[in-house]
This record gives C-alpha cells, structure tokens and sequence, in this order.
C-alpha cells in the first residue's frame, strides 16, 4: 500500500506555496524548480485542487497560483483526498453495497479503523505546520554542518 505519486507531489506543491503565502501569485514553474518536480506533472494536479477550493489561479502578467485558504485551514487530508479521492483502504468501507459479506466480515471493521487512524494523522497536520516542521528541518540541517 503505498501514497501514488499524486498525493506525494501535491502534497509538496502546497506546502511549497503555504511557505509564501501572502506573496502573491506564484508561477507553477518556480514550484517545479524548487521541488524538482515537472511542471507538466504539476499541471495535471491544479484541476482537482482548485475543483476543492485549495488553490486559486490568477491570469495575466501577475498571474500564478495561491492557497484558496489560509494555510493554517488547510489540512493534509485536505489535500490528500482532493488528488487521490477517499482515504479509505477498501470500498467496502464507504460503501458496503459492493459486498454482500460487509455486516459479517470482521476484516472491514480492520479497514475501516486503519483508514480513520490514516485520516487523524492527516487532519492533525495543516499547512502552516508542515512549513513550521520544514523550517525547523532545514535550520538543523544548516547547524549540523557547522565546521571547525
């Protein structure tokens, strides 16, 4: 089981504009660059992002992109769910009409607790966190190579 690309990219890309939110408009190459992502692959994950209200675009000379909220409003679940879809690990759990064993299969009840702790640990970090967290990150990295 593993987060596809899409999760993993999206995920980078908002955290990268939540680290200049209040800017203004940031162009997806300058995202691409700093990420080391490819902008055509970034470009496949604006529709779903704005489609959620998570991103806002801007045309025209000062165009770009921006956080459709606040950074300390938008959660990584948030952004999860808006590339993947749901964070459940089976069907059977949002929708137990697929399978005719859901009221008697105690493996569901496994799936369904595995996705709710997937989607706290989602919820519980917000953009302004992970900024925070990636901040403190590279300020430790820059002491730890402290030379005499």
């Amino acid at each position: 089981m593993k987060l596809s690309t899409k999760g993993r990219y999206g995920v980078r890309m908002m955290i990268d504009l939540a680290a200049h939110y209040g800017e203004g408009p940031v162009l997806l190459r300058e995202i691409a660059k700093r990420q080391e992502i490819s902008e055509k692959y970034l470009s496949n994950l604006i529709n779903p992002l704005k489609a959620t209200g998570l991103l806002e675009a801007t045309r025209g000379v000062h165009g770009g992109y921006v956080l459709g909220r606040a950074p300390s409003e938008i959660t990584m679940r948030d952004i999860v769910q808006a590339v993947e879809g749901s964070v459940c690990l089976v069907d059977c759990v949002e929708k137990p009409s697929v399978c005719n064993r859901t009221a008697s299969c105690i493996s569901r009840d496994l799936w369904a607790e595995a996705a709710e702790g997937i989607a706290k640990v989602l919820e519980k970090y917000t953009l302004a966190d992970m900024v925070a967290r990636q901040k403190n990150k590279q300020d430790a990295a820059t002491h730890d190579n402290y030379m005499i």
